[in-house]
């Protein structure tokens, strides 16, 4: 096979912005989406009738449809209505509205907040109701029974799903290669197009994928370890 377009400059910025963006959207995404699925969680578990049914029918369409189908949604139809206001075309705005990272973001965003928000959500009525009970009977607030209690326990609960969660996001980005957005396996495409070489450009960016995912994984066992009362695999 040949592996000489790895010496080009050309090809190794190709890789190089496919990494960065590929980092970029699967670390900004599964931030934001984390903290919405927190909020999709809290919604469905205390909140009234009136926040819970919407919550409950947006996840349940964004768990229904397929993740390229809501990029297409967002990118080409959200996109295109907002390119024909002129008042929004011709403002400083626009060149954050026709970004395609924007709505490569807040399609994964979406997606981490509905499927992360349902594992939130099972895993906060899993946590024991006496360790809220003895929460309150320490003089706890119901925000510091929140913060320092319930939501712990449950990230606790749900870590090894929130570990897969991860991996399962940074494989979904290859999806933005479709709305000319530049991640590794768009240079890869690049990188074929131009100098018709297709497999050493694919295997190159798989050793990036499952090195990008070892890392993430060694992060979530990291921060397993971290969290009291954890039970070894040995013991």
């Amino acid at each position: 096979m040949d592996f000489s377009w790895l010496l080009e400059p050309q090809y190794l910025g190709y890789l190089w912005e496919g990494f960065y963006n590929t980092i970029f959207l699967t670390v900004a995404s599964g931030i934001l989406g984390f903290l919405l699925a927190i909020a999709f969680a809290l919604a469905q578990v205390v909140g009234g009738v009136w926040i819970r049914v919407p919550v409950y029918a947006f996840s349940t369409v964004i768990r229904g449809t397929p993740l390229l189908l809501q990029l297409f949604f967002l990118y080409n139809g959200v996109g295109l209505l907002l390119a024909s206001n002129d008042m929004l075309y011709n403002s400083f705005l626009w060149p954050v509205l026709s970004s395609p990272f924007l709505y490569a973001t807040l399609t994964f965003v979406f997606s981490v907040g509905a499927y992360v928000g349902e594992d939130l959500r099972g895993a906060m009525l899993s946590v024991p109701k006496g360790e809220l009970e003895a929460a309150r009977a320490f003089g706890f607030t119901p925000w510091e029974i929140l913060w320092r209690v319930w939501l712990p326990r449950t990230i606790q609960i749900c870590m090894p799903t929130l570990s897969n969660e991860t991996i399962l996001l940074l494989k979904s980005v290859p999806l933005v290669s479709t709305i000319a957005l530049v991640d590794l396996l768009g240079a890869a495409n690049m990188i074929r197009d131009t100098t018709l070489i297709v497999y050493p450009p694919l295997l190159v960016i798989s050793v990036g994928y499952v090195v990008l995912a070892a890392i993430m994984l060694m992060g979530t066992r990291w921060v397993e370890r971290q969290i009291p009362g954890r039970r070894e695999a040995n013991d």
